[in-house]
């Protein structure tokens, strides 16, 4: 399957690999959506818990005003769903067998007249 845009991953259980240009393009039309959003959550899907503190701290550090704090006290065996919520900073972990791996981002609106929309999955390392 091609990947060329955000849409391209919607029907995907788990993240693919891509290429630095796709990278680089998704990117792009992620951050003009993160932007224009009034917060985002965020859910990952990985092998650990720790894979997954890894993934969203990366996010933290690309952006600085996406910032989770109590990260050291989550805790989940074997492969993981991970949500955090910009908004609350709020994060939450939990065990989740047969899961995919990798990161969706949800951009939420104040407003109700818009919808949300989810975007992924990432790979875990996308925003390294």
């Amino acid at each position: 399957m091609e990947i060329n845009k955000l849409v391209d991953l919607n029907n995907l259980r788990t993240a693919p690999q891509l290429s630095n240009w796709q990278e680089k393009k998704l990117l792009e039309e992620l951050e003009a959506n993160i932007f224009h959003a009034d917060w985002i959550t965020i859910g990952i899907m990985a092998p650990s818990d720790s894979e997954a503190i890894e993934a969203l701290q990366s996010i933290s550090k690309k952006y600085s005003t996406i910032k989770f704090g109590n990260l050291g006290s989550l805790h989940a065996d074997g492969g993981v769903f991970l949500k955090a919520n910009q908004k609350t900073s709020n994060v939450f972990v939990r065990s989740e067998n047969g899961l995919g791996e990798g990161i969706l981002i949800t951009c939420q609106y104040d407003q109700g007249a818009k919808e949300s929309s989810t975007f992924g999955p990432m790979p875990l390392d996308f925003f390294t």
